[in-house]
């Protein structure tokens, strides 16, 4: 068919992070007509969690929710032979993700699935000879220079790659495409280049499905969640997940399967559309330099709203490295404290610990005490009109030192005797150290980073066979 006669394109996106409604996918999948599924896992956070259970074994490091909804959503696949699945949950292993998702789809006799694995944002073995030619890896907040110290610490480095592996991947056949860190919202733009065939400098269009994919790439944010009005939205227990209908000339309309808790307005995708935006003018993304400025929202009715009038720049000519490294060890506490002054008694069971801790000679890098419901949430911006009767006292550590952390643990469970009155909640148990990280924004040029880019389209069957033969070797094979 003639890319000009293509006809809308329908995306929902079933999660909007690793830990997300579990259940969002099938639901959407099975109340909305869609050609495409994305599920968006990653953030700064589970890059370091999963770079973390990496360490443990080196066949992990994927997002482990994913096989099991896939294993939920055969059915749906089966009977819905056009619908394609993309997802970042390929983590810092997409490898290791499509294997044993084909061991899955084969084991339930889905073994002819064609399913494909995006490689190439993985850069932590390459940082070292980064640095030794010269490569300006500054932090982005700081201005700090990386230095060799720092990468010899680094627990995983990877770059937003963009959608160009994706739409190989799907004009590859792929009707399941792993990927590891991609931006967000080329999500959605690799479904929509490759089912319109949109040339890469198209940039209108290319903003147009960067701005679609940065509405629904945070699921029930843009059908109620976190919106100023939640309490007049129906239904936030059943609430909806998203849809867009993108269409060839690149507006779109955001929606919801019908009958869904929750609301699609001028409101909701207002405020999605603002979400994590530093300069309107200059959304960035590995695909297009988006400007929103120009963009029309429009109901269309009810749960309806379309969007348009995007624009869009030539892509940035580098892109975002994020990076984490190991930085000691870290713990937090927590205990209710209550009756009159409670916040003073909060603080002064805080100081204690900490005094307790440096007296048996340990002097720890970092420590913060937050009262929680004396204005600690948000420092300096709101206190409480009078004394809070009950607090939650957090004190959280930091230090290289493990010995140091774990003598901290257990200085918790003292103040139930030994300091002021009012303690309670105390039934947790003691906290346990765990690894601390640091996180290492940058910028890196994108011919350096897009080298090394690989996709990886086989049947199902073909992962499976090979998620046998792997499993039999030792882990550190």
């Amino acid at each position: 068919m003639p890319p000009e006669t293509r006809p809308p394109l329908m995306i929902g996106n079933g999660a909007g992070f690793w830990g997300d409604n579990l259940d969002a996918p099938l639901a959407l999948v099975r109340g909305a007509a869609l050609d495409v599924l994305t599920l968006e896992y990653l953030a700064e956070l589970t890059m370091a969690i999963l770079a973390h259970l990496r360490d443990q074994d080196p066949r992990a490091g994927f997002i482990d929710d994913f096989p099991n909804l896939l294993a939920r959503l055969v059915p749906e696949l089966a009977v819905q032979p056009a619908l394609r699945i993309v997802t970042n949950a390929g983590g810092l292993n997409p490898i290791w993700c499509a294997r044993r998702c084909g061991s899955v789809l084969d084991g339930l006799g889905q073994g002819a699935v064609a399913l494909a694995a995006a490689t190439g944002d993985d850069v932590k073995s390459r940082i070292p000879g980064w640095l030794a030619d010269g490569v300006d890896l500054a932090h982005l907040e700081t201005g700090q220079p990386m230095t060799a110290a720092i990468a010899e610490k680094l627990a995983a480095a990877n770059v937003y790659l963009g959608a160009r592996s994706i739409v190989r991947a799907l004009e590859d056949g792929a009707r399941i495409v792993t990927t590891g860190r991609v931006a967000d919202a080329s999500l959605t733009v690799g479904p929509a280049v490759a089912h319109f065939g949109w040339s890469w400098d198209d940039w209108d269009r290319l903003a147009a499905a960067t701005v679609a994919g940065h509405l629904i790439e945070c699921g029930a944010q843009v059908t109620g969640g976190l919106s100023h009005d939640w309490a007049s939205l129906p239904d936030l227990a059943g609430v909806g997940y998203p849809t867009v209908e993108i269409h060839q000339d690149g507006r779109s309309i955001v929606s919801k399967p019908s009958g869904t808790g929750g609301k699609v307005d001028l409101s909701t995708v207002a405020e999605q559309l603002l979400y994590e935006i530093d300069d309107p003018a200059r959304y960035r993304t590995p695909d297009v330099d988006a400007d929103f400025r120009g963009l029309a929202l429009e109901q269309w009715g009810p749960d309806r709203v379309e969007v348009s009038h995007a624009a869009g720049r030539p892509r940035p000519d580098r892109l975002k490295l994020s990076a984490v490294y190991r930085d000691g060890w870290t713990a937090s506490g927590m205990l209710a404290v209550v009756g009159r002054d409670a916040e003073s008694k909060a603080r002064a069971a805080g100081r204690i610990v900490l005094e307790r801790v440096k007296r048996s000679g340990h002097d720890l890098a970092e420590s913060l005490v937050e009262c929680l419901g004396a204005g600690d949430v948000a420092p300096g911006v709101l206190r409480p009109a009078s004394p809070p009767f009950e607090v939650v006292l957090r004190v959280t550590v930091r230090d290289p030192n493990r010995a140091a952390v774990e003598r901290f643990c257990r200085e918790l469970a003292p103040l139930v005797t030994a300091g002021p009155p009012g303690i309670a909640g105390y039934a947790a148990g003691r906290p346990s150290p765990r690894p601390a990280f640091a996180y290492w924004p940058a910028l890196v040029p994108r011919a350096l980073a897009e080298e090394h880019v690989r996709v990886e389209t086989r049947s199902a069957a073909d992962w499976a066979r090979e998620f046998e033969r792997e499993s039999a070797r030792p882990a550190s094979s």
